[in-house]
Parts: C-alpha cells; structure tokens; sequence
C-alpha cells in the first residue's frame, strides 16, 4: 500500500494524480494509525521547516512517521519531505526527524533565490539505478531556498550545481528523498517515480 502524509503542506493531489497515472493507487492520509497501516510512505511538503515540524506533531504523525522509518520500511520525501529527515534547518529551531546526520542549510553562493528552474542530477552511489537512461541530460524541476547536507556521503545519491554542488537526491535501501520535484518534472519525474516505485512496493 502507498500512502501520501497529508499534513496541511504541499500540493498533495499533484502527486497523488502523479502516482495514479503510474497505475497505482495512493489514498491521501492524516492520522497515526494509517502510517501504521503503510508499506510506501511518501511525504511531500513546501514550505518551513519549523511549520512542518510543528503540523505533523500537531496531528501526531511525526513519531508514527519516524517509527516507519526506524523499521526500514519504504519512504519518499520530496522537497521538505526530504530534508526533514536530518536533524536541524537553518530556518527554524525545531528537531527534525533524525534519521540520518546532518543539516539543513540555506543557500549561499547562488546568485539568486530561491533555486527555481530546471537542472540536471548527476547520479552516484545507490542512485546509479534510479539514472535515465533514454535522455541524454534529464532535467528536473526545482523551488526552493535550503538543502540537506549530508554527514554520510554514502547516501548521498544525486548532486546538482546551483552556486556550488549540493545535495540533490539520497537514498539508503528502500529510503529516498529527492529535493526537486518529480510531479512537475514531466517525463523525467515520470521515469524516476516509476523507478522508485517498482523498488519500493
């Protein structure tokens, strides 16, 4: 079963119709005992750090959240979902998930932000696999001000340059978080979902 965490933040149906066109189904979740119920949990999110922190303990889905990860089941977080998996954001005070070391830090050499546009990913690690191979330099589509930092480089698995390299993609095992945004970016968003899918389910 795939869900998608609803907690008040992101555009949630633009990845459920995403999915769904990809032949699955993804119902839109808000309460503990249906992450509990959950294989592919998969958790959008635009925004502040802080505010998603703050909603996902307000509708008590954080530790529910942390505990299906803690299990190693499959994940995907996309934009905020991924970057609330370290432990801190330059934007806010709140604790993130901590799942893996590491922090969330604002741009500082891009000569404009927010990074808003497409770029291309260059794969390495555990994100060999996830690489399309039909187009020569896929491009993905981005928005956003801040980026995780890894402190294990092993789970690092797709970097892009925006004023300097940065984190752009990680995944460990059946965990994966990607900073742009596969629903807006058309075929190539297309190709990895599908790809993490037929891992993850």
């Amino acid at each position: 079963m795939i869900s998608i965490v609803d907690y008040g933040m992101g555009n949630l149906r633009s990845v459920q119709k995403t999915v769904q066109k990809l032949g699955y189904k993804a119902p839109l979740i808000d309460k503990p005992e249906e992450v509990q119920k959950t294989r592919l949990l998969i958790v959008p999110g635009v925004g502040a750090f802080d505010r998603a922190v703050k909603n996902l303990k307000k509708k008590q889905l954080f530790q529910p959240i942390k505990d299906h990860l803690g299990a190693d089941k499959p994940y995907l977080g996309i934009c905020l979902g991924l970057q609330l998996l370290f432990e801190k954001s330059e934007e806010g005070v709140e604790e993130g998930l901590s799942i893996y070391e590491g922090d969330v830090i604002k741009f500082k050499n891009a000569r404009i932000i927010p990074h808003m546009g497409w770029n291309d990913v260059r794969w390495q690690n555990e994100g060999a696999l996830l690489k399309n191979e039909q187009v020569e330099e896929p491009c993905y589509y981005f928005v956003h001000s801040y980026f995780p930092r890894p402190f294990d480089s092993s789970i690092v698995a797709g970097v892009t340059d925006y004023g300097g390299d940065f984190c752009a993609a990680i995944r460990d095992g059946n965990r994966f978080g990607v900073q742009f945004h596969p629903e807006k970016s058309q075929f190539a968003g297309l190709d990895l979902l599908e790809k993490i899918l037929k891992i993850a389910v």
